[in-house]
């Protein structure tokens, strides 16, 4: 008997693949029901994980002094991301970046303590616990998507500084602020893309057979040189 998907239910999920966007503006004023942020969180934890180790830890911020504390920190790496872009540095700074404090839920996600202990799957690759986590995240941004919700990973911080805002112990590792809620429009493509700041790469050039092909490979880095 065939576990396979009705073509409803396929259409579904690719639809909740192929719509997903990174979300950086947000409808101002919003907010998500509380069964809808359980769910959003069970598709996370759904999520696969190296040995099963689940080294994922959210961390909801609730206080909006917590919040602005985030969004400071963000706009301090942005500024220093921005005098690293070189020539780029003026179009950078005019891309927005976040949504911290126009989102409707802030979510601090964590690789946990003490992850040394797990050696399965992780002997030889340590970073499979960041692996497993980017894996619960997006869980939860197709399902978000699935729930007429908008989601964006943002990365532009310095992760002692976070640890010190959050009192994480010093072996956890934040790797994203999550901004959640309610979206005026999505994306029609990402929106690096319609900005002009990078273009989207064909699948002929990310797809190999029995090696490294460097000709697909050159593609691949070419298209992204050419942005």
């Amino acid at each position: 008997m065939s576990d396979e998907f009705s073509p409803e239910l396929k259409e579904g999920v690719y639809q909740a693949i192929f719509k997903r966007r990174d979300m950086r503006h947000f409808s101002a004023g919003e907010t998500v029901d509380t069964a809808v942020l359980e769910r959003l969180l069970a598709a996370a934890h759904a999520a696969p994980s190296v040995g099963l180790m689940q080294p994922w830890r959210f961390i909801r911020i609730v206080s909006s002094e917590k919040r602005q504390s985030l969004h400071q920190l963000v706009e301090n790496e942005r500024i220093a991301t921005a005098h690293a872009m070189g020539e780029r540095e003026e179009a950078f700074m005019r891309l927005k970046v976040q949504g911290i404090l126009d989102c409707a839920e802030v979510f601090v996600v964590s690789l946990m303590s003490n992850r040394e202990q797990h050696i399965f799957g992780r002997r030889t690759m340590p970073e499979m616990d960041l692996a497993s986590a980017s894996c619960a995240i997006q869980n939860m941004w197709l399902a978000a998507r699935a729930e007429g919700l908008g989601m964006g990973w943002v990365s532009l911080f310095d992760q002692q500084a976070l640890r010190v805002a959050l009192a994480m112990p010093e072996d956890a590792a934040p790797i994203a602020i999550l901004c959640l809620g309610p979206v005026d429009k999505f994306y029609d493509k990402p929106m690096l893309v319609q900005e002009g700041w990078a273009k989207q790469g064909k699948l002929e050039n990310y797809t190999m057979e029995d090696g490294w092909d460097i000709d697909k490979a050159n593609a691949a880095q070419k298209q992204w040189d050419e942005k």
